[in-house]
């Protein structure tokens, strides 16, 4: 009878313990992996991520994080996505990647986890950089689009009203630099130099002239259109030959806000964050005195801006996909922007945190992005977009160095090279 009892006790044992765990097998959280480039802001980011698991404690968000370039880390993502690799679950995107994944078959087509009516909430120019074919890859976090900075404090001295015409700030300019009378001053700073960023600029100047540089639907190229060859060679021979410095050409964003903060010119085209930049108080001596909106334009036509920005995809071969989708909707949530904005001033991509009091009454400078936000247009949408861009770099950096070369003649040889890419990727299965 001892010998059933213990044994009874030592089977109940066994059972008991397997049974507990079974229980901890169940309770142990799923982990997801998030693959995104280096943050500039990594605590706020390690704080979102922390507020997410304590609301979704079955799910634990491991975080890979890549190169701080663009470039470098499109390389790790798509060569991890095109290696069907099932580790990763959500990736970040680039504002110009989604076709390029959508058409690769990487990015999970989410148009049946987010709604028209949800996409609706957010602004427009990032919901159509996501849509590819009619169908939404990509859910927008924060917003990045073309601004237009100045010295607010040159303006007023001089009786100026913020320039809404391109021809309307060279003469304000050549107003205050012969006012100032002062060594090393120029009216106008921007990214000229050959690469991504050259390409976002060049096409504020053709939009803002009414002009376009591919009919999306037909995949014609309009660069020989004579409203972008004028748009040309109006950056060619007032901006980059009177109205910048002559380091223009070799210019990405650092040097052209550094120039900008130094006070050494009175207007200066970038992105978001210049703000915070500009008026720091320990990197700029003109912190204080800084004045944002939107870009201007020509004669006759509206302000348009270079849309920027990142946004969360979802691996295809992903083997959680739902609760992926559930940490995408917690980090792109009102709640969640709202951390961004205030705490890594990012700007958001949903209306409601615009209108948000706390958001109006400590980044006040929000509202005055707003109107940029809402003129922004996406750069030319196709999977073989890195394709094209290099041969607009090329072709624009020659355009507005060369002096005196025919842009026209020019346009139309690399034309013919893009509506070829164009068609290739157009061509590519699906």
């Amino acid at each position: 009878m001892k010998t059933i009892k213990i044994m009874t006790i030592f089977l109940g044992i066994v059972v008991l313990s397997c049974t507990n765990v079974k229980s901890t097998w169940a309770e142990k959280p799923t982990n997801i992996v998030f693959l995104t480039w280096k943050p500039n802001q990594p605590e706020v980011w390690d704080t979102v991520i922390e507020n997410f698991h304590q609301k979704n404690p079955d799910i634990h968000i491991k975080v890979q994080v890549g190169p701080h370039s663009s470039t470098q880390y499109h390389a790790i993502v798509a060569q991890r996505l095109k290696n069907m690799d099932k580790s990763v679950d959500v990736f970040f995107m680039d504002v110009i990647w989604p076709p390029e994944f959508a058409n690769a078959g990487w990015a999970l087509d989410l148009s049946s986890k987010f709604s028209v009516e949800e996409q609706n909430k957010f602004l427009s120019g990032p919901i159509t950089a996501n849509t590819y074919q009619g169908k939404i890859y990509g859910v927008p976090c924060y917003l990045g689009a073309g601004l237009f900075y100045y010295r607010e404090d040159l303006l007023k001295k001089y009786h100026f009203k913020p320039p809404t015409l391109w021809k309307e700030m060279l003469k304000q300019g050549e107003v205050i630099l012969k006012g100032e009378n002062e060594q090393g001053l120029h009216i106008y700073s921007g990214q000229f130099k050959q690469y991504e960023g050259l390409v976002c600029n060049m096409m504020e100047f053709i939009w803002s002239n009414g002009g376009a540089v591919i009919e999306q639907k037909t995949g014609k190229v309009l660069l020989n259109d004579p409203t972008v060859v004028k748009s040309l060679e109006f950056v060619r021979d007032k901006i980059i030959a009177r109205a910048a410095p002559r380091g223009v050409i070799n210019y990405e964003e650092p040097e052209s806000l550094d120039l900008f903060i130094q006070g050494k010119t009175i207007f200066h085209r970038n992105w978001p964050y210049a703000w915070a930049v500009a008026n720091d108080q320990k990197k700029s001596k003109i912190a204080g005195k800084v004045g944002v909106g939107i870009i201007p334009a020509f004669q006759g036509h509206n302000s348009a801006s270079t849309l920027g920005g990142w946004q969360f995809g979802i691996n295809n071969y992903s083997m959680h996909a739902q609760k992926a989708w559930r940490f995408v909707q917690f980090m792109t949530s009102h709640e969640t922007q709202k951390i961004l904005a205030l705490d890594a001033g990012l700007a958001p991509t949903r209306r409601s945190v615009y209108q948000d009091p706390e958001v109006q009454e400590k980044r006040p400078h929000l509202n005055a992005f707003l109107p940029a936000f809402k003129n922004t247009r996406p750069r030319p949408l196709s999977p073989v977009y890195p394709m094209i861009s290099q041969e607009l770099q090329r072709f624009f950096s020659h355009a507005i160095t060369e002096s005196g070369s025919d842009i026209s003649e020019m346009a139309a040889a690399s034309s013919a090279r893009i509506e070829k890419f164009f068609a290739l990727g157009a061509m590519i299965p699906k």
